[in-house]
């Protein structure tokens, strides 16, 4: 293996560690730091969109929601037997597993023997699409606020249980804040983070809030997760179908008239869609 000499490596380290000295780095060693800091579009959708639509979606994102269970409100899961096809196409992905409501979990026993069996079908679920050990899964949540005791009992059963499994546990969840009064809002994110020390969950943020959220656009350069207001979000939702009023009033222009958001190349409208951002094109390293 050839050596760089003394002076490279360096310039090497300079150019890596000190972020303050960019533009002091010669340009090929500029982009592997810009490459370092660059965001990534993809898109989510309860519904497989149709083998026809990839060659068009994959113009405008790098990675696709993939979901290992029915979606919310859906019985059947249209993404199952897709991965390959995917990944021929050069997605990456966000795999998903749908999470519990709070109103199922009875007490803290029942919210523990459900997080464990849910951790183990979406492992099993998981091997069985391909999606090798080490892949990030995602628990969708969509409860807003503050969670309850039995919820946080829920959720370390199927951190702990799923990294046995040799997965990766994560959570799809609100970073809009709630007000409780009295001075006092929370997030979900910032509730969960709060209750993970013993089990590090990665996070998917989803606020939709104009501000922060650009609405339905599609930026050459995405702004980063943490701009969602979730300093450690590793993805964030910034763009769901159809649009909700109450958090989009100042971007309804960049949604289209039926309230839905629509990929560049899809003229016709035929596959409305979520939009998100990450620091990787493949946030769940489910590609390998």
């Amino acid at each position: 293996m050839n050596r760089l000499p003394s002076i490279g490596v360096k310039l090497v380290l300079l150019c890596t560690g000190v972020l303050l000295l960019f533009h002091a780095c010669p340009r090929g060693m500029q982009s592997v730091v810009a490459e370092s800091k660059r965001s990534y579009l993809g898109f989510d959708r309860n519904i497989y969109p149709g083998d026809a639509s990839l060659p068009i979606l994959r113009r405008s994102f790098d990675f696709t929601s993939y979901w290992l269970s029915p979606p919310p409100g859906e019985k059947l899961n249209t993404w199952k037997g897709k991965r390959e096809l995917l990944h021929s196409h050069g997605f990456g992905f966000l795999v998903l597993y749908r999470g519990r409501d709070s109103s199922e979990l009875k007490n803290e026993t029942d919210a523990r023997e459900k997080g464990t069996q849910d951790s183990r079908d979406a492992a099993a679920a998981a091997k069985e699409e391909g999606f090798v050990a080490g892949t990030i899964i995602f628990l969708d949540i969509e409860e807003g606020g503050r969670l309850p005791a039995a919820y946080h009992v829920y959720l370390r059963a199927w951190s702990d249980e799923l990294t046995h499994a040799g997965f990766l546990a994560g959570v799809y969840c609100s970073g809009i804040p709630v007000n409780e009064g009295r001075g006092v809002s929370i997030t979900t994110a910032e509730d969960i983070h709060s209750h993970a020390s013993s089990h590090e969950l990665v996070t998917w943020t989803y606020n939709d809030s104009c501000p922060p959220s650009p609405g339905c656009a599609f930026p050459e350069s995405p702004p980063a997760p943490s701009a969602s207001g979730i300093s450690y979000s590793a993805v964030w939702q910034f763009a769901q179908s159809p649009r909700r009023r109450e958090f989009t009033a100042r971007c309804p222009a960049k949604y289209a008239r039926d309230g839905n958001c629509y990929a560049p190349g899809d003229s016709g409208h035929a596959w409305f869609l979520d939009v998100n951002t990450a620091t990787s094109a493949d946030p769940s390293g489910g590609a390998k």
